[in-house]
């Protein structure tokens, strides 16, 4: 019994040795190795401050509008000089353009093709 419990002592010790080697290997000495500083990770930045709640104006519908929006300087007529024609084209389409047009108002006022080519021919011509 003896000689068995000596064998396995010396099995067990004989085991031990190169684990216990490799496990002293793996320890850092303090201050990091050799002898270097441990450098931390960095953190991250403060979060932003939330921004500012800010209840909106509600326009009343009684409530003159604001001052910037007021026209505050009368306009200027002149009895000498008549004014421009602002609704006045400068120059009349061609006939396919507004063929063309009237067209389109034909198709988007739900005519059918029959209407839609006789309402073409009366307007394009006016």
């Amino acid at each position: 019994m003896i000689v068995m419990n000596r064998t396995a002592f010396a099995i067990v010790l004989a085991l031990s040795a190169p684990v216990s080697g490799v496990a002293h290997a793996q320890l850092y000495p303090p201050g990091g190795v050799g002898a270097q500083p441990v450098i931390p990770f960095p953190t991250a930045p403060p979060a932003p401050p939330p921004p500012p709640i800010v209840v909106p104006t509600v326009p009343q519908m009684n409530s003159p509008p604001p001052f910037a929006l007021q026209n505050t300087t009368p306009g200027v007529v002149t009895q000498d000089t008549p004014p421009k024609p602002v609704l006045k084209r400068d120059h009349r389409p061609s006939f396919s353009d507004r063929v063309a047009r009237c067209l389109d108002d034909g198709a988007a006022w739900g005519l059918n093709p029959n209407q839609r080519a006789a309402y073409s021919r009366q307007c394009a011509n006016q």
